[in-house]
Parts: structure tokens; sequence; C-alpha cells
């Protein structure tokens, strides 16, 4: 079955084919490292964790790069202002190093507990250095670059013809989008408004913390020459698709398809993914106004981890996502129907069984391949999920499902999460009761039949609030399941 992707270069859906058969290339702009990242930064990575699982679902090796930016990342895109990394070790009083060795791992740590699948190869932009310089050498012999004295060497966007086609506007056309003192600052000495810095030089007077030497100066790396030279050192001059959000594509992404096609002239990328942002109650996300959430404070509220990805991919990745509290709580909800659903499954032993099961099972997993593969709509695929798990719930309050049909339904809906990527296995796991549990369900038990149902009202609740577990009476006797973590 084919995928098809949303390519941003032309602006519509195309059929997905690799450079190599069964093999892509997948280069997603990774963290800035200076701060944690918020809910607007992790929903994009699981979005891009979605991608390479429906790759992955249909057979594709993968080679996943992401970079680390612990260096160049100015405070303005436009090359002006602090370097982030600098920016924050200044204002903690501790080393650069460390703050870009903090928070690193502490995206990462978010990352694992959403259960984003790690990068086949991370890459950290300040061990790249050299590569970058050589990089600079090459656009420089072929007549790419100019400098600014007590700035930079600059790239002359003029000289690339094709500068901006991915964002579908013409190179005057993009310089006027992008007019000085509004979407890019004034920086004196630039021929045109679109032109960046590949490498900064450092101020005068001041010691950076991290700088090194080149044929233009003691300074350090820009920012867009950092994921060319990273992206294509590990996977190719040509590779098949790079993610990141919509915000890249005026200015990030269009600099890092100038300089690397000027380098090799060969297309630097296949496909171009690019993720919407998050809405926080209808709002932009702003510390000043009080809605910016990274992942732990989501999670201090009392929401699994689950919730959270589940709110993430039920919104299609090309859609805003408007965060809400009321959103995490239908996430909620829907991620216990389908745990809920899962532990039934395993209680099921006798059933009269019908023929349209298997038939059931084979339609359902097609149209939700179907659906991931259609440029990844998750929010078509959780309704197909959700249509499944209402059909079988009613096949067994009919008694209609045997055994041996509910575990195929299991692994179905294992299947399913290779791409949902809810970890629903842990749900599967056998449990033992602790003795002091089984003590109680006996002394209910024994209750119920001296009809002291009081006595056994009590007892239950004293299970589900001391133990978090949850008694129900069924026809086949008393079943018991943990409350939805």
């Amino acid at each position: 079955m084919v995928i098809k992707l949303f390519n941003t270069m032309g602006r519509r859906k195309v059929v997905f084919r690799p450079l190599k058969d069964k093999k892509v290339g997948l280069y997603c702009c990774g963290p800035t490292v200076y701060d944690y990242p918020h809910i607007g930064n992790m929903k994009t990575y699981v979005n891009e964790d979605v991608l390479r699982r429906v790759l992955e679902l249909n057979g594709y090796k993968v080679t996943h790069v992401m970079n680390v930016t612990d260096v160049g990342h100015l405070t303005s895109q436009a090359d002006t202002g602090e370097d982030k990394v600098e920016m924050a070790a200044r204002i903690k009083r501790t080393n650069a190093y460390e703050i870009a060795r903090f928070f690193a791992e502490a995206f990462f740590k978010d990352c694992d507990l959403l259960n984003i699948l790690r990068p086949t190869i991370i890459v950290k932009a300040t061990d790249h250095i050299s590569d970058m310089i050589e990089f600079i050498k090459k656009l420089e012999e072929k007549g790419y670059t100019y400098r600014i004295e007590g700035d930079g060497i600059y790239f002359d966007t003029s000289k690339f013809k094709a500068y901006g086609k991915l964002t579908g506007m013409n190179f005057k056309k993009l310089n006027k989008y992008l007019k000085a003192g509004a979407r890019v600052d004034v920086v004196p000495g630039k021929k045109s408004i679109t032109d960046f810095a590949l490498w900064k030089f450092s101020p005068k007077d001041v010691k950076r913390q991290m700088e090194w030497d080149s044929p233009w100066g003691v300074g350090f790396p820009g920012w867009h020459i950092e994921c060319s030279v990273m992206s294509m050192k590990y996977l190719g001059d040509t590779f098949d698709i790079h993610c990141g959000g919509v915000d890249h594509i005026p200015i990030h992404h269009s600099n890092e398809i100038a300089q690397s096609e000027a380098v090799t002239g060969k297309r630097f990328v296949k496909y171009w993914v690019h993720c919407e942002h998050v809405l926080v109650e209808g709002k932009k996300m702003s510390k000043s106004l009080g809605n910016y959430y990274t992942l732990k404070d989501v999670l201090d509220r009392g929401y699994t981890w689950r919730e959270v990805r589940y709110l993430f991919i039920s919104a299609h990745y090309r859609r805003q996502l408007n965060f809400t509290f009321e959103g995490l709580n239908a996430a909620k909800a829907s991620v216990k129907r389908i745990i809920d659903f899962l532990k039934k499954l395993k209680q099921v032993e006798k059933g009269a069984g019908t023929k349209k099961f298997n038939s059931l099972l084979a339609k359902t997993k097609k149209e939700f391949l179907y659906a991931v593969n259609d440029d990844l709509n998750l929010p078509k695929a959780l309704a197909i999920v959700f249509k499944f798990i209402a059909y079988v719930n009613k096949m067994i309050e009919l008694r209609q499902l045997t055994g041996g049909d509910a575990e195929k339904a299991i692994k179905l809906i294992l299947w399913f999460d290779n791409v949902l990527g809810l970890k629903l296995n842990d749900y599967l796991v056998e449990e033992v009761l602790p003795d002091e549990v089984r003590a109680l369900i006996d002394s209910r038990e024994r209750a119920r039949q001296a009809k002291d149902f009081e006595l056994a009202d009590r007892i239950r609740e004293t299970i589900r609030e001391k133990y978090g577990i949850i008694l129900e009476d069924t026809k086949d006797g008393t079943r018991w399941r943990r409350i939805s973590r």
C-alpha cells in the first residue's frame, strides 16, 4: 500500500517514493538546548515520531537523524541578538556547555516520557564545527558569500536564483514578505533582507564561552549552516524527508535549501514535512499570558503521558491543535476506553463465535493502514479504532466472541499501537494481587453471601481507594482491574 505525504515543496499531497528501496533518510530539526521544551515543541516531535512509526509499519528501514543546537541559535532568526545558550549561561551564572548538556538531557527525558523513539543518530553542533568551516569555504569558493566587518560572513541569497522556492514565493516576493523591521530585523551591511549569517564573529572585547578559530576570524557558526552540514554528513547530499515546524519554512529551511544546493548543485531534500503550531485555549502560547506549559506542568496536574500523547495525535499534524484541559480530559476518557477494552478482551473465555470475525479484522486493519498512509491521518485512524472497539464490545455483550477471537482482537490493537505509541502492552502483563487484597476480596464475598451488602460495599470502596483496584461483579463471578494509569 502506498504512502502519501503532503510535500511543502509544491504544496500538494504526493506518493512517497524513497531514493533507495525500503530505506528512508529522515532528518528532524532538533532542540535548541537553553531551556525546557514546551508542549508546542513536544507536539511536533510526537507528530514526527508518528511519521517514523508509519514508515516502519510499512516495512521501511529508517535512518533518523536529529541535531542538538548547542550553539549559534540567536534570539532573532535574523542573525541578531544574543546566542540563546550563552544567554542562559550568563543569566544562570554557569557554563554554556553545562547548560546545553542539562537541557539536552531534559529534552530527551521528555521524549522518553512521551514514548518518542530515539533518533538513530543524534548530532551536536559543537561536535561539527570543522565540518561547518569546510562547508562555508566551499560556498566562498563558489562566490556565494560576503563579509560584513565586525559582524560575520553572510550568504548572498540574490545569487541563488531559486531562493524561497519552499515558500512558493520568488526571491523578490519573499524579500517583500520578510520586510525589514517586521519579520526580520535590520542588519547594517546586508545586501538583501533574506541574506543570512554563515559565521558570526565574536563581539569585540567579549570573551564567549563557545567560540572557535576560523579562516575569517574567531567566532561561531550561524544556526542555519548547522542543519545543512549535519544532515548531509549523515544522510548524503540528497535525502528523503526533512521535518520541522511550519515557522521554519520562510527562513530556516529556505536558508538550508539555498546553501546546501549552492554547494552540491543537487536537490537537497525530496519531501518536506511541516507540523502546525499549538494554541492554548485558542491563543498563542506565551509566558506573559500565563498559558505557557511544559510537559512537567501538565503531568503535575495529574494527567499521564499517554493522555498528552493521545491529545497530540488526535489532531492532524497539518492542523493547529487547540490545547485545552477539557481536551485533555477527553483524551483521558479515550485512553481509558482503549485500556478497558483490552482488559475486557483478556477476560473473554467463552462465546459462540462468528465466521465474519476474521473478515472484520482484515477490513479494520486495511482501513487503519490506509488512513495512516494517507498523509498520517491519525484522526481518521483513531475513529476506525473506536468503531472496531464499539463493534467488538457489542459482540462480547452478546457472547459472540470466542477466546481465540479475543486474542486476535488484542493483537490487532497492539498492531495499531505500533503507530499510536501508547505502550498498550503494559496492560496485558499478568498481575498478581497482593495477599491483603485477595483476603479483602474473600471477605467481601463472604459478606455478600451473608447479604451484608453494606459491609461488602465498604470493603469494595477500601480496595478502590487504598489499592487503586476496581471490582466488577459479573455473571461469571467477581473480576478486578486497576484504575487506568
